[in-house]
């Protein structure tokens, strides 16, 4: 029995893995199990763009550091894909948010996503102004960034902190052991592919509460036509990989 009649306007997760058809296309062929009704009122452009960045945030905030309410969490890299999504539910959740950005019209963006104190990684320093701003630590560090830090993550968690880490595959930066256990803090790695139907369906209900209540807003750089994939492919390369920071936010395709 299907979940959906036809002509629904519905957004998926999870294609283009083991061996599920990926959506670079005019028509593909989902399972329902990953597929999610539209909220009224909400765009494709919307859903498409939020639907890997917002599951993977969902369930690294729910499932895994089980944020709650007037926590305090630091975004590092929060004006990206993810960072930006992270910014806006846990501000949704009731979460006390500090970021980071590196220029002053991305600081703003973080401002405007909701997030209470805002860091400019290029020209103030990450650590002394955390010192300032949560002298007792965070609850949560996110780390979004390829090529993490953990000295100075380690060092800003408060007792009993959970950090999280879903980015940087060829990393192999030093650890503080030390620091880590002695706080009672707790590391959580996670692929957003590797949960169940069931995980995502919950993840995807909560991001439609928020999306038709205002509450979270995908952040779009910029759209492209299906025929420029090659384009957006490059254009994310280089912004990542390279460095250039030329993306502020997610690439959306169009037929």
């Amino acid at each position: 029995m299907t979940r959906f009649e036809p002509g629904a306007r519905v957004w998926g997760s999870n294609q283009g893995l083991l061996g599920r058809q990926g959506t670079f296309a005019e028509f593909c062929a989902i399972d329902e199990s990953w597929l999610y009704r539209t909220p009224e009122g909400v765009s494709d452009e919307q859903t498409a763009d939020i639907a890997l960045v917002g599951i993977t945030a969902r369930l690294g905030l729910a499932r895994e550091a089980k944020l709650q309410k007037d926590e305090t969490i630091f975004v590092n890299g929060a004006s990206g894909g993810v960072g930006s999504t992270v910014v806006q539910m846990a501000r949704a959740i009731g979460a006390r948010v500090i970021a980071t950005a590196g220029s002053d019209k991305k600081v703003e963006l973080c401002r405007k996503l909701g997030a209470d104190q805002v860091i400019n990684y290029k020209t103030q320093t990450v650590e002394a102004e955390l010192k300032k701003i949560a002298p007792a630590g965070v609850n949560v560090w996110w780390e979004a960034s390829r090529e993490p830090n953990f000295d100075c993550a380690v060092g800003a968690l408060a007792a009993r902190g959970r950090m999280i880490v879903m980015a940087g595959r060829e990393a192999r930066p030093p650890f503080p052991v030390g620091r880590f256990y002695v706080k009672g803090c707790s590391l959580h790695g996670f692929v957003m592919f590797m949960a169940a139907p069931e995980e995502q369906r919950d993840c995807a209900e909560d991001i439609n509460r928020w999306l038709g209540e205002g509450k979270l807003k995908a952040n779009i750089d910029r759209t492209l036509p299906l025929s420029q994939t090659d384009a957006a492919h490059r254009l994310q390369e280089e912004s990542t990989v390279g460095k250039t920071g030329a993306l502020s936010g997610k690439i959306v395709l169009k037929p």
